[in-house]
């Protein structure tokens, strides 16, 4: 991710933090200072904050490292003001696979509370409970704090609603019976009435609420798209989509050329060639951000994207649409016997999945 600090790796996983972590410790100060908390008590308080961090690092890792044992590798961790997020190349479809992956994090959290409780009391009664917490973080309840806080981690993250864990714990749970796309679609909607009920209870108890339930229903519905399209790709390959029309452009061609050909044609990507072999390739976005930073006699060259991915025409679209759904600035090329036949991106396969959706006939029916 952009903007991020790389801290080191863990199990082969590069463990990053992003750079807008710093004004929430800034924050946590500001608002420390203004409340009349002395420094003590700050030092306090900012180490909770970076205690809370390394716990969703462990979640993270939970479900990195169980990812791992299903030979699912994660790209990278990075911290987030609003958390964490583990980049896993690709979700475990396999129902059991799914639930111990989900489940890892939360576990996670549940394990640290418990260890936690061991070295402290918890207040049986309420009323001492809330007193205690009133008073902010200090050496007297800081592990207080941090036992209460793993426990609310792990509730949170178990409510059955997506992009939450409990919402891919519940998908996995209903795929034991049902096909993928049937669960996701339901769990999905169990989700988004939940949110509904945040989004309701927000106004009259917290308005944060509302901002938990927007989420999660943009999550589950992105969520269930996702694997309905997935599902409109089973028995198709690459091949049933391969584009044997594209633009390509020289790499020692400048900015101004390219614009040509851009306001001349409908398309938005170019394969970057050099002595007829491809090098790179070049987005219209891309293209325009050049064209305002170096002028339009800049060699395209210099700025051209040479991350190539390469797709074999016999894959199956459903095993590699997460890949071409990540790179969907680029243009990926298909090869068959390590020879270049085509290419293919994310627009043409999202509309090769709408006619699908329309006229969902046998292979090569159209």
């Amino acid at each position: 991710m952009k903007g991020s600090l790389k801290l080191g790796s863990i199990a082969g996983i590069g463990i990053f933090i992003h750079w807008s972590f710093s004004l929430l410790l800034a924050f946590v100060i500001y608002v420390n200072h203004k409340s009349g908390y002395n420094i003590n008590q700050t030092a306090w308080t900012v180490l909770f904050i970076l205690s809370i961090f390394v716990t969703v690092l462990l979640h993270e890792l939970g479900h990195a490292l169980v990812a791992k044992k299903y030979n699912i590798k994660t790209k990278d961790i990075t911290l987030l003001p609003i958390g964490g997020l583990a980049r896993l190349e690709k979700l475990p479809e396999k129902p059991l696979e799914e639930l111990m992956v989900a489940i890892a994090g939360p576990l996670v959290n549940l394990a640290l509370a418990f260890l936690t409780a061991l070295i402290i009391s918890v207040p049986e009664d309420p009323k001492v409970l809330a007193t205690l917490l009133s008073k902010g973080i200090s050496g007297n309840t800081f592990f207080l704090n941090f036992f209460l806080v793993n426990i609310w981690l792990a509730i949170f993250n178990l409510i059955p609603a997506f992009p939450m864990d409990g919402g891919r714990v519940l998908r996995a749970l209903l795929s034991f019976k049902l096909n993928r796309h049937i669960a996701t679609k339901i769990a999905a909607r169990v989700g988004q009435i939940l949110a509904l009920g945040f989004i309701f209870a927000g106004f009259f108890i917290n308005p944060f609420l509302i901002i938990i339930g927007m989420f999660v229903i943009i999550g589950a519905q992105a969520e269930s798209e996702f694997v309905e399209s997935k599902y409109f790709l089973k028995g198709y390959t690459v091949r049933d989509v391969l584009m044997t029309k594209y633009q390509t452009i020289d790499a020692n061609q400048k900015i101004k050329t390219a614009i040509k050909l851009l306001l001349d044609s409908q398309y938005k990507i170019f394969l970057v060639t050099e002595n007829g072999e491809p090098v790179g390739t070049l987005h219209r976005d891309h293209l325009l951000v050049a064209l305002a930073e170096k002028g339009e006699e800049e060699p395209l060259y210099t700025f051209m994207n040479r991350d190539l991915v390469f797709l074999d025409a016999n894959a199956l679209l459903e095993d590699v649409f997460e890949l071409v759904y990540s790179n969907k600035s680029n243009l990926m090329l298909v090869t068959e016997n390590d020879r270049f036949i085509g290419t293919l991106d994310t627009e043409n396969l999202i509309e090769f999945i709408l006619i699908k959706e329309i006229n969902p006939q046998k292979k090569h029916a159209f």
